[in-house]
């Protein structure tokens, strides 16, 4: 993917955040998913994450969402939470 601010990828370097999570390139940085979409699986989501004492899930050690490259996999993730909340009907 060519890394430019598109549909599948933004990189905000202006936030005062910017860099949140160590380990991807400043240049590859995406910031689309700020807010991972896939914190709701809890432990299925597939990040490198732990749980605080107070139960709180700490994703501070992930990078999946910050990827350029992990935009297919997010989104294939999103669709399965839509389809599990469809079956529910909440």
């Amino acid at each position: 993917m060519e890394l430019e601010n598109n549909s599948h990828f933004f990189c905000n370097s202006n936030c005062k955040y910017f860099p949140c999570h160590k380990g991807v390139p400043e240049k590859e940085f995406n910031c689309l998913f700020c807010y991972c979409p896939l914190y709701a699986l809890g432990e299925k989501c597939g990040g490198n994450f732990k749980f605080r004492e107070n139960g709180i899930k700490d994703c501070t050690g992930c990078t999946i969402p910050h990827c350029a490259d992990n935009y297919e996999h997010i989104i294939k993730l999103c669709r399965s939470v839509v389809e599990q909340v469809r079956k529910k009907g909440i």
